[in-house]
């Protein structure tokens, strides 16, 4: 990870390192200054924390640098995160200020040291962050730590999809290469007079390239999933037109075939914040899975159901209201030991239609597009009756609504409820 976005990461630190020479500058212009207290003599813990006049002009200063920037007391609890934290953040900076390589430099900072840490976090989604932290004496006994954060999400998931992609790829398109060489062997040896025995492999190789062609498919899905995954979703979903562009989209799946799909979705639900195309997909996905499953449970019709409705807070362990979509199948069930790893990529039920002709991306993709939204999905399954698959959005946008003031109290910042 080290040596990308260099460059911003030296912009940023001149930045905040001009801002906390200007508030010297202010500091001994009003008589506060503290040159004359010895640095051995501050505890980097214990320092007393900035007045509220200090720190409210400190603040006016930073706010202005469009960066990532949080003011912290000298024991590493968060006063305040600009604009360009909050932005990036969220509600994240706490697990960030909190992680133990951060925590690590924090305790070692004296007045005048600084400190730079490379931090990885995985709830609710994995994020490569850069930290770097100075520590300003304001005035008498008085310090914070100004902190510049920069998100290096992005370029790791650049390398992570890079590695992942030839280690899946290479496995995954062994068994259909090996399937047309052997066919085209045959073709060009004992069945190179056979126009009958030709016709019936050409269909078998046409339909193992299919295969590598929807397995492409799906990793590049995957991959650009993953790269958004930590950017917060900006756009507000429609559940209305949510079930209408599904309904379109599904009809060619549905023509003709032994499948049936009921929607049952009330008027009026609200919109919930969200990128529409990732939601629809995410339904594509579900009722894609629920006909190759019921494809496989003899001559009986599938039928597959999609109800929206509105969840209260307390419902299903949250504490906010929001939207969940259940697709619901009447295939032949999912023995209850596979249901904790069917999010897993190329995790497929041994014996099922799905195992032979699926990716097994499918709801490795679902899984990925709901931790960006901080949703939640909910599996349930009984052999011989069926499968429940319940997507759950959040409404609003899950941030306190007081996240751009200043904390002046010692308590650390609390995160919100993920969903």
């Amino acid at each position: 990870m080290a040596g990308f976005g260099s460059e911003n990461i030296l912009a940023g630190a001149a930045l905040v390192a001009a801002v906390a020479m200007a508030w010297r500058v202010t500091a001994s212009r009003v008589g506060r200054r503290a040159d004359f207290v010895p640095k051995a003599d501050i505890d980097p813990v214990r320092a007393a924390p900035p007045s509220a006049d200090a720190l409210a002009r400190l603040i006016e200063t930073l706010d202005l640098v469009p960066a990532a920037i949080l003011v912290l007391d000298a024991g590493g609890r968060i006063l305040h995160a600009g604009p360009g934290a909050w932005e990036l953040f969220g509600d994240s900076l706490g697990a960030i200020i909190r992680h133990p390589a951060a925590q690590s430099v924090l305790l070692r900072l004296r007045d005048g040291d600084s400190g730079e840490v490379d931090m990885l976090l995985d709830v609710p989604v994995r994020r490569a962050v850069r930290g770097q932290f100075r520590r300003v004496r304001l005035s008498h006994g008085e310090s914070v730590v100004l902190a510049t954060l920069l998100d290096w999400s992005e370029q790791d998931a650049v390398e992570r999809m890079r590695t992942d992609f030839v280690a899946y790829a290479s496995h995954e398109l062994r068994t259909p290469l090996a399937a047309l060489m052997g066919f085209i062997e045959t073709l060009r040896g004992p069945a190179a007079d056979d126009p009958q025995a030709q016709q019936r492999f050409l269909g078998v190789m046409a339909a193992q390239a299919a295969r590598m062609q929807r397995l492409l498919d799906r990793l590049l899905m995957l991959s650009r999933v993953q790269m958004s995954e930590h950017r917060k979703p900006r756009g507000q979903v429609d559940p209305a037109e949510t079930i209408a562009r599904v309904r379109d989209e599904t009809a060619p799946l549905l023509a003709g075939g032994p499948a049936t799909l009921h929607v049952e979705a009330p008027g009026g639900l609200p919109a919930f914040p969200g990128d529409a195309d990732q939601v629809v997909q995410v339904l594509l996905n579900l009722i894609e899975n629920a006909i190759k499953y019921g494809s496989g449970a003899g001559d009986r019709a599938v039928r597959i159901a999609l109800r929206v409705r509105l969840t209260a807070p307390g419902e299903g362990g949250s504490a906010r209201p929001g939207i969940a979509f259940t697709v619901t199948d009447n295939g032949p069930g999912i023995e209850a030991r596979h249901l904790p790893r069917l999010t897993e990529r190329f995790y497929r039920v041994e014996g099922t239609a799905a195992r032979r002709t699926g990716t097994g991306l499918g709801l490795a993709i679902v899984k990925h597009i709901i931790d960006r939204h901080l949703g939640r999905l909910a599996i349930d399954s009984v052999v011989g009756w069926g499968t429940s698959f319940t997507v759950w959005f959040p409404l609003g946008d899950g941030l306190s609504s007081n996240r751009h003031e200043t904390v002046t109290d010692t308590s650390r910042p609390q995160l919100a409820d993920p969903g």
